[in-house]
């Protein structure tokens, strides 16, 4: 009776993983072993800002939960202690936050993931944390679009500014030559 309650313990856990996993961009496999729970708090923080779902699971259960999907190839990084961020939102935001925290988490080891199902090493997951966020190109593009629209609006009014000056005098200049075209027919006459 007691195996058939670990049982039903144990299938909760994998089923609870694989929802997590269902249409996830991304996966980023963690060793956390030495961090400290103020650190570990403020990673779980971060990366829940971020829309990441982070965890920590028993390897068998992770193996069990991916075995036959996309994350499938994780599975070599499966080993000691683990922790798994998923994104569904952001495929980019578990390895830039996680790589991110890092830099003062020295304990923080990256083993791998798959992001848009292709697999990577820990290299890999650095290489991605580098692509800015879904958010970030999109700021950068309107940017790029709309300096032009800016240095245009400038010109046009740098232009307007120096040529209402000139379209004031311009009248006065021009008034003596439309009054040489009315004499010129009374000669012909």
């Amino acid at each position: 009776m007691a195996s058939s309650v670990i049982q039903a313990q144990k299938a909760k856990v994998v089923a609870e993983i694989s929802e997590a996993i269902k249409d996830a961009g991304s996966i980023v496999v963690v060793d956390y072993r030495g961090l400290t729970v103020a650190q570990d708090t403020e990673l779980r923080r971060a990366l829940r800002e971020a829309g990441v779902n982070y965890k920590v699971y028993k390897n068998t259960f992770i193996t069990s939960a991916i075995k036959g999907t996309e994350f499938e190839g994780i599975g070599a990084y499966l080993e000691g202690p683990t922790a798994i961020a998923i994104s569904k939102e952001d495929a980019t935001a578990p390895a830039r936050v996680i790589a991110k925290f890092a830099k003062n988490a020295e304990k923080l080891e990256v083993k791998g993931g798959i992001v848009e199902g292709t697999v990577y090493d820990a290299a890999g997951i650095a290489k991605i944390s580098a692509i800015p966020s879904r958010e970030e190109l999109i700021s950068k593009l309107l940017g790029s679009l709309q300096s032009p629209i800016t240095n245009f609006a400038r010109v046009i009014n740098q232009l307007a500014e120096k040529g209402g000056a000139s379209a004031v005098e311009a009248p006065k200049a021009e008034a003596p030559a439309e009054e040489a075209p009315a004499e010129a027919p009374a000669e012909e006459a």
